[in-house]
């Protein structure tokens, strides 16, 4: 893939109501500076592969907009709806009918060769066909990508990898580890420490 394609969207909650099961992991580090930290980890890494055009953020929040602008990602503000796949439709609707990506904020441990490896594994075909990252359970989903002209129709939330799957989308065989390591507990974060954490979330680790 020699050429950017994709557009990745990143929506991003409010620092102060994100990833609330995180509260209180790492003592001594506020909460907001660690799901920022998270998001950070993703943009940068999505920002970092060859595969993509541009990365746009969905966000309310005006610290975590700020930061995430300031590394080159394009901000816009949440839709009045609120919700995780509001956020992404508005995304898409945005990127105006290119290639979307649907990509989780909370992948610290995201390398952007196992992003470009499933982006590229979309553009291989089959065509037309939106396909999915299951996360590391197997339960819920990282990424959901749809080729230009397809609908990206997203579900996430709860049992979302099911829900894509029964909505048509299909899931990407051999999608990488730091891909599906989205992070919503300590174990989590710990688990993510071990395949290596990008620089924001590495620096508050102890």
């Amino acid at each position: 893939m020699t050429e950017p394609t994709w557009t990745v969207v990143v929506p991003v909650k409010r620092l102060s109501a994100a990833k609330s099961r995180l509260r209180g992991a790492l003592p001594g580090v506020a909460h907001e500076p660690l799901a920022l930290a998270l998001a950070l980890d993703t943009v940068s890494a999505a920002l970092a592969s060859p595969a993509v055009a541009g990365v746009l953020v969905v966000t309310d929040d005006i610290a975590a907009g700020r930061a995430l602008g300031a590394l080159g990602a394009r901000i816009t503000p949440d839709p009045p709806a609120g919700g995780l796949n509001n956020a992404f439709a508005l995304g898409a609707a945005l990127v105006g009918g290119a290639g979307v990506a649907a990509l989780t904020a909370d992948l610290p441990a995201l390398r952007p060769a196992e992003l470009t490896a499933a982006l590229a594994a979309v553009a291989a075909g089959p065509p037309r066909l939106r396909r999915f990252a299951p996360d590391t359970p197997g339960t819920g989903t990282v990424l959901l990508v749809a080729p230009a002209g397809v609908p990206l129709d997203p579900r996430f939330g709860g049992p979302s990898a099911a829900a894509h799957s029964a909505s048509g989308a299909l899931a990407l065989a051999g999608a990488g580890p730091t891909l599906r390591r989205d992070v919503d507990t300590r174990e989590d974060l710990l688990a993510a420490a071990a395949l290596g954490l990008g620089r924001h979330t590495a620096a508050l680790l102890p």
